[in-house]
């Protein structure tokens, strides 16, 4: 009896361990001093925490990391490296973005701007890397540039286009960029997964990455992306490589300047009911590893994310 009574509270502690816990992030009312076990502040140390990478400090296998969708973007990059940022099949880590604005841009300064002729103005990104534009935290339109050499495209109001590592914009008729609500890729990558298994990211949107927004780079196993929009990101949206699996599921993934889905070597990839909008980059850059698409996600969308 005392054997079956042992085995009875292991299971029950590995069922525990496996549920995880739920961590409440808000970055609005959150404070990284507090517990992150409550939605909202109770007092004392009872409330949410106000980052990703606080409550990616404290999570242990599959725990569930809960976003608060307010009107401010969480503005950092984050990674998720090993055993603790993982989970188990049926129980991955989460992050639940519940609408949330995962954003790596930085604001333009209006003193950054130089007129460079007639209604076009350029400013000089201080990092290296493929320059993006905001408008009101949304991909501003972009011209595409044939080439480095010959004269700039012709831009109109509120187009931008980027060359030798200058950001171009057109302003409106009797406006400056300081009247607009202008940012630009400033961070490097959204989300880096490394050496993960059972994670799930569900809900979010990831923009504004001077190289990538979510990076799959090297054995992230069993990712599961879902309900999630890539946007404005320098190099690609989503990138597996490295011997990374991921399903990709009922996502956008457009705007982007290289590519939408970049794979690499040795890695395995599978796009269901999702729109690879190629609009600014090929939908799918193939560089390595296994591709899989099904027909809705071959579509040509046109629908801007």
């Amino acid at each position: 009896m005392r054997t079956v009574a042992l085995v009875v509270l292991l299971v029950s502690l590995v069922a525990q361990a496996a549920a995880g816990r739920d961590i409440y992030i808000d970055n609005v009312s959150g404070n990284d001093s507090f517990s992150g076990q409550q939605a909202r502040n109770t007092g004392g140390r009872n409330g949410p925490l106000r980052t990703i990478a606080a409550a990616l400090r404290t999570a242990e296998s599959a725990d569930h990391i809960i976003l608060a969708q307010t009107d401010q973007p969480y503005r950092e990059s984050i990674s998720l490296v090993g055993r603790r940022h993982g989970g188990y099949l049926d129980n991955p880590l989460l992050i639940e973005g519940n609408g949330a604005i995962l954003d790596g841009s930085d604001k333009v300064a209006p003193t950054a701007w130089k007129h460079y002729r007639d209604n076009v103005f350029r400013f000089h990104p201080p990092r290296m890397g493929s320059g993006q534009l905001f408008l009101d935290d949304r991909p501003a339109q972009r011209v595409a540039t044939e080439s480095q050499a010959g004269p700039l495209p012709k831009l109109e109001p509120l187009q931008w286009c980027s060359r030798h590592g200058l950001i171009y914009f057109a302003v409106e008729s009797d406006r400056l960029p300081g009247d607009y609500n202008l940012t630009y890729a400033q961070k490097q990558t959204g989300i880096t997964l490394f050496h993960v298994r059972n994670v799930a990211i569900i809900g979010l949107t990831v923009q504004g990455f001077r190289l990538d927004g979510i990076n799959a780079h090297n054995s992230a196993r069993d990712v599961y992306i879902s309900g999630v929009t890539v946007r404005g990101n320098g190099r690609a949206g989503i990138v597996v490589g490295g011997a990374s699996k991921v399903e990709i599921d009922a996502c956008l993934i457009g705007n982007n300047g290289q590519a939408q889905l970049l794979t690499l070597p040795y890695s395995k990839t599978v796009v269901r009911d999702s729109q690879l909008i190629p609009n600014t980059a090929p939908a799918v850059v193939e560089l390595g590893g296994r591709v899989y698409l099904d027909e809705q996600s071959k579509q040509d969308e046109q629908e801007q994310p």
